[in-house]
């Protein structure tokens, strides 16, 4: 059955006639292809015949339709081959041949054995976007491992930053490498796609989850270990305190940034001391602050107790220093200004009934991202996509034939 459209009638997005062949699975390349789907891009999700495993982290109305995969995989849609299998093989080079891009993060060596490389899906299509999601990049010892994202969190500094802060490695409760590399995935997809319409030139991609986030953890922990010779230790002392926050309040907690000059006398005055960055030299200014970071967290925590959090919102918001209330995750649903902005909304999926959905965050004036479909099922499309590509090889076979035809005649 094809899916009807869901919601309103949208406007083209950025990336619309833009056609993508994907082969990811787990959360770092759906995100990413979801990413380009909200565009505007028509995304045909391949799998095999047991589907996506994030499809079966519950909890779930039915089997196959979990709430990881509900949120990653909507404007897909999903079509069952079996790679293993010469019908599947030959299925999954004639969508190729069609495609814009191609994106997968099975293991290349895995992709070799299937004969799904480089070298042979361009040879189909030259013009081919080819972008390989891989944990380790391929010039390296690790290359061809296994990766998950508490692998990445791991051996990218992550979990050490974590003990480095309290004593003990721990990972981010999200999975922040996949979010993270996704996000490079789709960035390196529209680059290439940018390069192709200026050169003509299709290219390979490899985007690897642990070097893109070294680069990401060292853009802020570089410190002192950015010059030759170094200059310090490294890290960036004030992200490092264990006194950072969020702080204790009357009734709850507070993210608060006192950060510059300005900041800080405002605050130094709220709480009855207005001379303090002129007379204590652990204030004085950004770099000292910053060198004595927790110095300043312990002065927070003990201030900001003595009242709610209401009441210093509204008095920081007076002197323009940032803050905002602690939410849970629950809590965003209620959040003010997410509710103002219209973040969330419910929308009526085919088989699992009212499903809440985060819109695309960013706002286009003229080419707008949009939810046209919602997650699909497994092997939803097969023969919507498949029957398609045989009608235009039948097509294409037709005006071959017609065109010899007319050249004999001639």
């Amino acid at each position: 059955m094809k899916r009807p459209l869901t919601g309103p009638k949208h406007l083209p997005g950025p990336l619309a006639g833009v056609r993508i062949l994907d082969l990811t699975t787990v959360v770092m390349g759906p995100f990413a292809t979801q990413i380009l789907g909200d565009l505007g891009a028509d995304v045909i999700k391949v799998e095999s015949a047991a589907g996506d495993s994030l499809r079966f982290i519950g909890p779930f109305r039915h089997a196959g339709m979990g709430p990881l995969f509900l949120q990653a995989n909507r404007n897909k849609r999903s079509v069952v081959l079996d790679l293993k299998s010469e019908p599947g093989r030959a299925a999954l080079l004639r969508l190729a041949s069609e495609v814009d891009v191609f994106v997968y993060n099975v293991r290349p060596q895995a992709m070799r054995r299937l004969g799904l490389d480089y070298k042979t899906v361009s040879a189909r299509n030259p013009r081919i976007i080819f972008c390989g999601a891989v944990g380790y990049g391929s010039d390296g010892p690790d290359a061809g491992k296994a990766v998950y994202d508490d692998l990445t969190q791991a051996g990218a500094g992550i979990a050490g930053l974590f003990q480095a802060v309290d004593g003990a490695p721990r990972y981010a409760p999200v999975n922040i490498c996949d979010r993270v590399v996704g996000l490079y995935l789709a960035i390196a997809i529209i680059s290439a796609l940018h390069h192709r319409q200026t050169s003509g030139e299709g290219q390979e991609i490899e985007v690897p989850m642990l070097e893109t986030m070294a680069q990401f953890v060292l853009a802020d922990h570089m410190g002192g270990g950015g010059f030759v010779p170094p200059l310090g230790p490294m890290g960036y002392r004030r992200l490092l305190s264990r006194t950072r926050g969020p702080y204790p309040t009357k009734d709850g907690h507070l993210a608060i940034v006192v950060y510059t000059d300005k900041h800080w006398r405002a605050f130094s005055r709220l709480v009855g001391c207005p001379d303090l960055v002129d007379t204590d030299p652990h204030f004085r200014d950004q770099e000292t602050r910053t060198q004595h970071a927790e110095h300043m967290g312990l002065f927070l925590a003990r201030h900001l107790p003595h009242k709610t959090t209401a009441q210093w919102l509204a008095l920081l918001r007076e002197v323009d220093i940032p803050a905002a209330p602690v939410n849970s995750i629950e809590a965003l649903f209620g959040d003010p200004h997410l509710g103002a902005v219209k973040m969330f909304t419910n929308m009526t999926h085919p088989t699992e009934g009212t499903v809440k959905v985060a819109r695309f965050p960013i706002k286009f004036s003229k080419s707008p991202a949009s939810i046209r479909r919602l997650a699909p099922n497994l092997g939803e499309h097969t023969d919507e996509v498949l029957a398609r590509k045989k009608t235009r090889a039948r097509r294409a076979q037709s005006s071959g034939s017609r065109k010899r035809k007319k050249e004999a005649r001639s």
